[in-house]
């Protein structure tokens, strides 16, 4: 196999009402396997769209994979496209549907799968054959034209996820000849980090993505394991304490690592961003051995209460200030008994800013037995965007502070 095309099917990708990730899911699986994917594609739920997909495609890539429209709803069209492009009828796959539905034990869920919806989602265009789905109930579709192996599939990420594994097992099975490594760079404009690594984005052998994403630039490096894994030692040695420790995906891994290797404990108190720094912490399994908790005291008076924020501090300065965020971070280390802390207090937007104090305004503040520090950015962007960004800023300057500390 060397080039594969994807496609994901349902109007609410194109509204924008869904995001879509089973494309993006194989794609770097297909990647990592050396395999040139020439296209991703969303389309809408009409017959046509999908017909002229499929046009275009077979007999033109070794692969194709669709994503969508095989529920049982009025708007899952993907089995009567395939079967109008193959022109054929469809027929129950009824052994491969039974199979399916004697892993449901509850009896209502059983009867409703059963009865209502064996037609449509056992029906399998007489032209191809089934895929058996060990994650869901709708049938998948398989079939081969000029070349093309085409293969539809449920849109629910897990069933998706489940089902190309299961159809395409040398796509996930290890592979010694092409691999992958991620650096992640702190603080270094991305046209900065291709000029000081020519050797490495200028290497045939590779394929290197730069991926900017305030405060970090990600370097995802493709080749065979020998060129990768000397490249990735060349940026490690050219960019030294601004890299992320190897192994590390995220600025929450790095934190982490960090604090385990040091054995120390970290604690946050958040305001603007509502928990999200905490969350990205404990979404990493076994975080709790060395993150203690976060204190989200999004009013004035939680501030008081819970942190300890002091009565003129917010009169004389405001909860957007640096003496919050100070106070705050100071606060954070005593209730949690933690080693290090960070805070942030800021304008997410889109209302509440100011002359002096503009959205995007954000102030963190960083705690340790050894000192306590505050920072101001002005962050560009809408609420979440802002929100992200500050989540990011404050895990960055969280393992600056670790790892130099």
């Amino acid at each position: 196999m060397k080039n594969a095309v994807l496609a994901a099917i349902g109007d609410e990708l194109l509204s924008g009402a869904r995001a879509e990730k089973n494309a993006l899911f194989m794609a770097g699986h297909l990647h990592n396997k050396g395999v040139n994917v020439l296209r991703i594609e969303e389309i809408s739920d009409e017959e046509e769209e999908i017909l002229s997909l499929l046009s275009r495609w077979v007999g033109k890539t070794d692969l194709l994979v669709l994503s969508g429209g095989l529920g049982p709803t009025h708007d899952d069209r993907t089995r009567y496209a395939i079967a109008k492009y193959l022109n054929c009828g469809l027929s129950p796959s009824n052994a491969m549907y039974d199979r399916v539905v004697d892993r449901v034990r509850n009896d209502a869920y059983r009867l409703a799968y059963t009865e209502r919806c064996r037609d449509p989602q056992a029906m399998i265009p007489d032209s191809a054959e089934a895929v058996y789905n060990p994650a869901g109930f709708a049938l998948g579709i398989r079939f081969e034209r000029e070349g093309t192996t085409v293969i539809a599939l449920p849109g629910v990420p897990m069933e998706y996820e489940a089902m190309t594994r299961q159809e395409l097992p040398e796509v996930f099975a290890p592979d010694v000849e092409h691999c992958w490594a991620s650096v992640i760079i702190l603080g270094i404009p991305e046209m900065t980090i291709a000029e000081r690594i020519p050797e490495v984005i200028n290497n045939p052998a590779l394929h290197v993505s730069i991926l900017p994403a305030f405060p970090q630039v990600e370097l995802i490096i493709r080749g065979d394991a020998k060129t990768v894994a000397s490249a990735e030692r060349l940026i490690r040695s050219r960019f030294g304490s601004d890299v992320l420790p190897q192994g590390c995906m995220s600025l929450a891994e790095a934190v982490l690592y960090e604090a385990r290797l040091r054995g120390v404990k970290v604690a946050c108190a958040e305001s603007c961003t509502g928990g999200k720094i905490g969350a990205a912490l404990t979404d990493i399994a076994g975080s709790s051995d060395v993150f203690s908790g976060s204190a989200v005291t999004y009013s004035n008076e939680a501030k008081r209460n819970i942190l300890g924020v002091k009565d003129e501090t917010l009169r004389e300065h405001g909860a957007v200030s640096e003496e919050c965020a100070r106070e705050m971070a100071e606060g954070a280390l005593r209730i949690y008994g933690a080693d290090f802390a960070v805070s942030v207090t800021g304008i997410a937007g889109p209302d509440g800013g100011s002359e002096a104090k503009p959205v995007g305004t954000v102030w963190f503040g960083f705690a340790s037995d050894m000192e306590t520090r505050a920072v101001m950015k002005r962050l560009p962007g809408n609420r979440e965007e802002i929100r992200t960004r500050t989540v990011r800023f404050a895990l960055a300057e969280l393992w600056r502070m670790l790892h130099n500390g």
